[in-house]
């Protein structure tokens, strides 16, 4: 089989919208969630920004949890409403490239600053004594900086592979954004080696952080249920299912898609995993942050009222 080599040679995107009638509604609910997702991120981000009282380790990781979804969701849908308006479907093997580095280290970041907030929760509630000294601003901002470094060690790795390795005749990956799985299905060599580092990777950055996570909010639910205050055990249990909402929305269909060994994955699953923890979870977060968390919301009449008396 004749092999290509050559980084000139563009790939084709196959896509995520059927060619029916289908299609179309699907490409403007997509549209509609990536422009909520990107005010929603925008908002949240801001209102962080300008609020003295959300200055804190909580909404420090909330805020950059916010900046990680506006870029995690940038880096795909406009591709895709580009292709699907243009008809064009290709995309050159260096933006393939690019793409896959920026979401492999969006995602490993993201995953990794969902733990930290599980963390942060963990010892507000259960050490509320030590939470100033445990969760300092040194500790917040070694923690941000930590999930972006360890998240871009990870897709540099991942990304250098998959741009180093033979690909055959056919370019047409059955997926709607580079995902390097799928680009592999298309490679001329036999990539079982790398198959194993995709599940070792996978441990390390979904199934690690998930039993963190899942370990510091069983500690919490313990906390909260020995409480005397009703008001405080309502307020944590906001809390936690927020976050928890949030973790199985993100992790179990990123978990159960790259988990799974190559002969039983389809692309027409894949790419409907996919739009969960690429689409649906950008655009949830800020809702769910946003809509049940009285701070925020305390935030938004603040600034309501701010912007009343500036206009008065």
């Amino acid at each position: 089989m004749e092999s290509y080599n050559e980084t000139s040679t563009d790939f084709i995107l196959l896509g995520l919208f059927p060619p029916l009638g289908i299609g179309l509604f699907l490409f403007i609910l997509i549209v509609l969630i990536f422009l909520m997702a990107l005010f929603g991120n925008l908002f949240m981000i801001l209102l962080i920004f300008l609020d003295t009282h959300l200055h804190t380790p909580m909404y420090y990781l909330l805020s950059q949890l916010s900046f990680v979804d506006l870029n995690y969701i940038s880096t795909i849908v406009p591709k895709m409403v580009y292709n699907y308006l243009t008809g064009n479907r290709s995309i050159s093997f260096t933006g393939c490239g690019a793409q896959s580095f920026f979401f492999l280290t969006l995602g490993g970041a993201e995953t990794l600053l969902l733990t930290s907030m599980s963390y942060d929760r963990y010892v507000a509630i259960c050490f509320p004594l030590h939470y100033p000294i445990r969760i300092s601003k040194r500790v917040c901002v070694s923690m941000i900086v930590g999930s972006w470094i360890m998240g871009s060690i990870n897709s540099c790795a991942h990304t250098t592979y998959a741009l180093h390795i033979p690909y055959c005749q056919s370019r047409a990956i059955n997926h709607f954004f580079c995902d390097v799985p799928a680009m592999l299905t298309l490679a001329c060599m036999d990539t079982w080696v790398y198959e194993y580092t995709v599940f070792v990777s996978t441990t390390l950055f979904l199934l690690l952080p998930f039993i963190v996570i899942a370990s510091s909010y069983g500690r919490v639910l313990l906390a909260v249920s020995r409480m005397q205050s009703v008001e405080g055990r309502k307020k944590a249990y906001i809390t936690c299912s927020t976050h928890l909402t949030v973790v199985t929305f993100y992790y179990v269909p990123f978990a159960y898609t790259y988990l799974r060994p190559r002969s039983l994955r389809s692309p027409a699953e894949d790419k409907v995993l996919a739009v969960f923890y690429t689409i649906l979870t950008p655009m949830l977060n800020p809702v769910i942050y946003s809509l049940r968390n009285k701070e925020v919301l305390g935030a938004l009449r603040r600034l309501i009222q701010r912007i009343g008396f500036v206009k008065m």
